[in-house]
């Protein structure tokens, strides 16, 4: 299943990562290679945990667009 992750630089340079499909699931990292590989593990322990506690995996529903302005 694929999930869209929307990555933000903070302040202090370090690099987030939020699931909108997924509340609650995030991750970060010193950079954006280390935040993409950061994500991966948060979203598989996200959906396990969601298994434990009986609830189905979500279905992606966000979409994107890039505007031109």
């Amino acid at each position: 299943m694929e999930y869209l992750v929307i990555y933000e630089k903070a302040e202090d340079g370090t690099v987030w990562a939020q699931i909108p499909d997924l509340p609650g699931c995030f991750s970060s990292g010193f950079t954006l290679i280390e935040a993409k590989q950061n994500v991966r593990d948060a979203i598989e322990l996200h959906l396990e945990g969601l298994h434990e506690e009986g609830f189905a995996t979500p279905i992606p529903s966000v979409s994107f667009e890039l505007v031109e302005v």
